[in-house]
């Protein structure tokens, strides 16, 4: 099924923040985020021009919002992360698709035609116990401010995926929509670095290392992967079975972390590591069996109505 396309954005994630982990050492976060917008534009543009296709759209200030909220969320979690726990700001992070399921169940609420899907919903919540579970998140009580930091970074990621939900149902293909949000990337990633100056010199980190330029072009590689990925999955899967799914990478996160890092789990972390998996399972088996073949999108999903 559609929703599955999740499952391997996820692990492109996953595999493009071992890329950004490494690439740190070197390149400022700015940098990171420029050059995976320049990647990502680079690959699509040569991507739409082979298919034939164009970069004319009709929704231009759909697509400008889905970049300034989706960059704007970007550096939030990367403040969150300079000024939290790693666990913690990733798990709060990992809150979306919370959110997507408390804004569907409001819809579903608000509009009496839309049902609400409660065992999605459950799934959902028992997804973020595992996350609690695997990565065991705390934070000082003067950090309530960095706390909510990363919690809005969360909410700004649902609106961004709600809205990539939308733009795709309105016919946007993949490709496209993704290269609008590389290029919010790259000029986010020049003004952040102009500003971090502070009126002073830029810095701009030379390319001169091939331990460098891979390390980018690998970040960039599967940045693009993991957003086109993501892109099908929320325009052609059921909405909460996709953002269900989205917590396997977590599961992914922590495979390379012990691969690459040497990282060590308790069994709080392999229990959360279940649930989660199993979760996600059970999510994607409901939405199997309870959607009748050929009903319309419209009569399922709450933001198709709204297309």
């Amino acid at each position: 099924m559609q929703s599955l396309w999740m499952l391997f954005a996820s692990f492109m994630f996953a595999a493009m923040g071992v890329c950004v982990k490494l690439a740190s050492e070197t390149y400022t976060t700015s940098e990171l985020v420029m050059y995976r917008g320049i990647i990502g534009m680079v690959i699509l543009f040569t991507i739409i021009r082979v298919q034939g296709g164009t970069l004319k759209t009709t929704m231009p200030l759909a697509h400008l919002w889905r970049g300034v909220i989706g960059v704007i969320s970007l550096w939030l979690w990367f403040y969150a992360i300079a000024a939290l726990p790693l666990a913690t700001a990733m798990t709060l992070n990992y809150m979306a698709p919370i959110w997507i399921a408390v804004w569907l169940f409001a819809h579903g609420w608000w509009h009496a035609k839309n049902r609400v899907e409660w065992p999605l919903i459950v799934a959902v919540g028992m997804s973020f116990v595992g996350v609690t579970l695997l990565l065991r998140p705390a934070f000082e009580a003067d950090q309530l401010f960095d706390a909510l930091v990363a919690l809005s970074s969360s909410v700004l990621s649902a609106m961004a995926y709600l809205q990539v939900r939308k733009l795709g149902l309105a016919g946007e293909p993949e490709s496209r929509v993704v290269f609008y949000f590389a290029a919010t990337n790259l000029i986010a990633g020049v003004f952040g670095n102009i500003l971090q100056a502070g009126g002073g010199p830029v810095v701009w980190h030379p390319l001169n290392t091939a331990h460098g330029f891979f390390l980018l072009l690998g970040m960039g590689l599967c940045a693009t992967a993991a957003q086109v990925a993501m892109t099908r999955a929320y325009r052609l899967g059921n909405t909460l079975v996709v953002a269900n799914l989205q917590y396997t990478g977590i599961v992914f996160s922590s495979a390379w972390g012990v691969l690459v890092f040497s990282d060590v789990f308790d069994w709080h972390s392999w229990l959360g590591i279940g649930i989660i998996l199993a979760s996600g399972v059970a999510a994607t088996f409901y939405n199997t069996k309870s959607t009748e073949r050929g009903k319309a999108i419209a009569d399922t999903d709450p933001i198709a109505s709204e297309v």
